[in-house]
């Protein structure tokens, strides 16, 4: 059967029957198949669990639709026309693009239990909210395999756009328009200063004006964070000029510094939970700054059931 040489004109238009959209149906091709695995219509009956009688009309149905013969009745045998053979091998190929959809819409729908997600945020939700977030996905769950990378907010949005993760949560970003964007949460940015630098009236108050802190050692975020960007803004509406003497990239770098002695940091309102408080004060800042916490995922792209969860637990995580 499989040794036969088929003539090329027929090898040609066999090639072509399934591009043209000739009107076989999936059941037509499905009774095809299991005949031409099986070699009869008994076998393929029971290959694919109907009747004898179902699989005889298909097969009758799909010739009488083709208008050619896929198999020759020759004492109770079939045997497969040179159509039939030019088909199979295309056929055997679908039902593999079948199988993959299977698997994948399977993947989709049990990503709950399995599946990966790859997160990709600022550092400062990593010491406190993102933990909370991820202990309370995990619990539902459980399967997931997580890979989470900590950038600041401009690589965030790259590693999204580059399909590098499935979801990212920044700092007030200007959202690229290859990226939607959801508001979470807003924090303030709050003055985290070494103990016995500020007076103690400020410090009994819980509250320090940006004028307040004129004329002392500060350590400063990159021009280009937004927490930086906007305390900058800040700066300049309220006619306020700030002794920059340390510049860091890295939230946790500044609140770091501050603990040792080096000076006066404006942070972001999460990455002050971890502040030791033996060791600096933590004031509410005048005039409010508000940082918003936003999720990142690809615009036009599905949402996994996973991805949602998350989304979940971190507005919980965020709201405290």
């Amino acid at each position: 059967m499989a040794g036969r040489k088929m003539p090329k004109t027929v090898q040609t238009r066999g090639l072509s029957m399934l591009r043209r959209g000739l009107p076989m149906r999936l059941r037509h091709i499905e009774v095809f198949n299991a005949i031409m695995l099986t070699g009869s219509v008994s076998a393929a009956a029971r290959l694919i669990n109907v009747t004898q009688p179902a699989v005889s009309r298909t097969l009758q149905h799909a010739e009488l639709q083709l208008g050619f013969p896929l198999f020759r009745r020759d004492k109770g045998r079939l045997t497969p026309t040179a159509e039939a053979l030019t088909l199979h091998p295309h056929v055997q190929r679908l039902f593999a693009q079948l199988d993959e959809v299977d698997r994948l819409a399977a993947s989709l729908r049990d990503q709950g239990d399995g599946g990966s997600l790859r997160i990709v945020t600022v550092m400062a939700l990593t010491q406190d909210v993102l933990p909370r977030a991820l202990q309370a996905f995990r619990a539902r769950h459980p399967r997931v395999k997580l890979r989470v990378e900590a950038q600041h907010s401009p690589q965030v949005m790259a590693q999204l756009l580059l399909r590098e993760a499935d979801i990212g949560f920044a700092f007030s970003p200007a959202v690229h328009p290859g990226l939607r964007e959801e508001r979470l949460a807003d924090t303030p940015v709050v003055c985290v200063a070494p103990r016995g630098v500020l007076p103690g009236a400020l410090v009994e108050s819980a509250r320090v004006g940006l004028a307040d802190l004129a004329g002392l050692p500060m350590l400063a975020l990159d021009a280009d964070d937004p927490v930086g960007q906007l305390v900058s803004r800040a700066c300049r509406e309220s006619d306020v000029s700030l002794q920059n003497l340390v510049t860091v990239q890295t939230y946790h770098a500044a609140l770091s510094m501050a603990q040792h002695g080096l000076g006066v940091a404006l942070l972001d309102g999460y990455t002050a939970l971890s502040a030791q408080r033996e060791r600096v004060d933590v004031l509410a800042l005048e005039p409010a700054i508000t940082v918003p916490v936003s999720a990142l995922r690809l615009a036009q792209h599905p949402e996994s059931g996973a991805a949602r969860t998350l989304l979940r637990c971190m507005r919980q995580a965020l709201a405290g």
